[in-house]
């Protein structure tokens, strides 16, 4: 087949691609640097399933790290040498990236025949080659030939064996290709007579046949085998975890980890049993957790019990001298009413300077409304508040604007999550709980995180299916079925990375074995070790440890660090 003619690769590899990086000894210029030119990339190389983009970016990305490894690394002081790691650790994650993409790209190619001649279409406008119109008919109508022919394969039988988290990705990337054809046929038409003339009616018999493969894949490689569509993932597997691992320099296997969170279900276990019992339910804990999700407050009155909570917090915290608040800080945050729809994939509240509240509305049905009561009752509230808002993510989001902000471009949920899970599990430590229903609604959370560990490596290892992952929430940790379905809904649909949900307990485990290690006689005051963390930025905690320790880092700084392996 004919696809439009773009500028050799090699010729391209020569010249502009093999730029080097200017020579900066400045960490920070140089990671401010990077962050434009890669955000230009992506502006220019946005091509669906485009091998162009991917080479252009491997290009830039290992001329990055050249430059990286040409500096002598012994002359750099703390800030840069942590500085020097983010950045070659980042180039090197984007570049396991690309692999990554490439194989999945490699695994729906039976699906999308048609992918590289959209492609090259795509890559010529983005090139301002010029475009022989009679030569884009002539694409066009292959297009609708592959089309057809695969049509004939899937009614044949042929693409039987496609994994559904593999049709579903097709689907997306066809999607993704179809407002790429657009687009280029957008650019050219009605501003070249001649293009109107040559292709506007082979482009209307793609685009139908496009439409139609969509519906073909849609009724028979995903309706036909699953019950709820919105509960398929795409699990990325082992070598790929371990990967992703590395990167965060998380030092254990998807198996042990996996242990950790069941030693940490078990002291969330044996603390619930005890509240179960304070409560009059023996060693039902289930029990328990039902009579604390039936203290709901009346509709319309779950915003001043969210400002309540909010204000308590931030006094618990002043008062014990725990952390620096500005009072900017605590005047500037705001609050707003999640939409119905939202509450599908956001069952509970959601954070930063605006605190996002789940709680029923008049549009939802009966059912949908006493689910929403029950899973944000104000025993489960009172430890979601000061996780969205101070100490938790809005006093994040805050010192991120003042402290190390060139490092956004790194930022990770073992920080972002796992800070606000930390102040959780610390502040229940202190005693924030008032009694034991407080108790109850404080673990929820945190088997929730226990939870997340667990099914999220075993649906990315290949072991569960998203139905089963919401099985295990509703009964290891006692979620409204609604509010499971919202939650493996949100973890699988491909908007966070695979290790999102194992950030929250994780990186609490690390920041509580880093405050354990630092706080105290000698060392630094609660208030000075929170304070230091917050400056560092969103970037792995075992570098904010490397940061904060009496020796300068090494090259690789933080990647053994055993954090679990004491355990408490």
């Amino acid at each position: 087949m004919r696809v439009p003619q773009l500028l050799p690769s090699a010729l391209l590899i020569a010249g502009l691609f093999a730029q080097a990086p200017a020579p900066l000894a400045d960490l920070r210029e140089r990671i401010e640097l990077f962050r434009a030119d890669r955000n230009d990339l992506d502006r220019r190389y946005d091509v669906p399933m485009s091998a162009l983009r991917r080479e252009r970016l491997r290009t830039f990305l290992r001329a990055q790290l050249a430059a990286l490894d040409g500096l002598d690394f012994t002359t750099l002081g703390r800030d840069a040498s942590i500085d020097w790691q983010l950045l070659h650790g980042h180039c090197r994650h984007d570049l396991d990236v690309l692999e990554r993409e490439e194989r999945q790209d490699g695994e729906v190619a039976p699906l999308l025949p048609f992918a590289p001649a959209i492609t090259a279409l795509g890559e010529q406008q983005r090139a301002l080659q010029d475009q022989d119109p009679k030569a884009a008919a002539t694409t066009l109508a292959q297009i609708s030939q592959q089309v057809t022919a695969v049509e004939g394969e899937l009614a044949a039988g042929k693409h039987d064996g496609i994994a559904l988290p593999v049709a579903r990705r097709a689907l997306e990337r066809l999607h993704a290709l179809r407002r790429q054809l657009d687009a280029w046929f957008q650019f050219h038409d009605g501003y070249d007579p001649q293009f109107s003339w040559w292709a506007r009616a082979p482009h209307h018999a793609a685009v139908e046949g496009l439409e139609r493969w969509h519906k073909a894949v849609q009724q028979k490689l995903v309706d036909g085998r699953t019950g709820d569509a919105s509960l398929v993932g795409d699990p990325i597997g082992e070598a790929a975890l371990l990967h992703e691992l590395e990167f965060e320099r998380i030092p254990y296997t998807p198996a042990e980890l996996v242990q950790i969170a069941e030693r940490e279900f078990a002291f969330c276990d044996a603390e619930m049993q005890q509240a179960a019992q304070a409560l009059g339910c023996g060693d039902d804990w289930k029990q328990a957790l039902e009579l604390v999700k039936q203290r709901y407050v009346e509709p319309g009155r779950q915003p001043a019990l969210v400002r309540d909570l909010a204000r308590e917090a931030v006094a618990f915290v002043e008062q014990r001298q725990l952390i620096t608040i500005p009072e900017l800080c605590k005047e500037c945050w705001r609050m707003s009413m999640m939409s119905p729809a939202a509450q599908r994939v956001n069952p509970f509240f959601l954070g930063g300077e605006t605190i996002q509240v789940s709680y029923p509305t008049e549009a939802m049905s009966q059912a949908e409304k006493l689910q929403s009561l029950r899973s944000n009752n104000e025993h489960f509230a009172r430890a979601t508040v000061f996780h969205e808002l101070i100490p938790g993510h809005w006093l994040q989001q805050y010192s991120q604007a003042r402290w190390h902000g060139y490092r956004s471009m790194f930022e990770t949920p073992f920080w972002i999550e796992g800070w606000a899970l930390y102040w959780e599990m610390r502040l229940y430590a202190l005693g924030f709980a008032r009694g034991p229903e407080d108790k109850v609604g404080m673990l929820y959370w945190r088997k929730h995180r226990c939870a997340r560990i667990v099914f999220s490596l075993n649906f990315h290892l290949g072991r569960w299916t998203a139905p089963q992952c919401v099985d295990y929430l509703v009964e290891r940790v006692g979620h409204e079925r609604a509010a499971a379905e919202g939650e493996v809904r949100r973890s699988v649909g491909g908007s966070y990375g695979p290790l999102y949900q194992c950030a929250y307990m994780l990186g609490g485990l690390q920041l509580r074995a880093l405050h354990d290690e630092l706080v105290g006689p000698g060392k630094r005051s609660e208030q000075q070790f929170h304070d230091a963390v917050l400056q560092q930025n969103a970037i792995p905690i075992a570098l904010i440890r490397a940061a904060l320790g009496a020796e300068l880092p090494g090259q690789d700084a933080g990647s053994g660090w055993r954090f679990a392996d004491a355990g408490k």
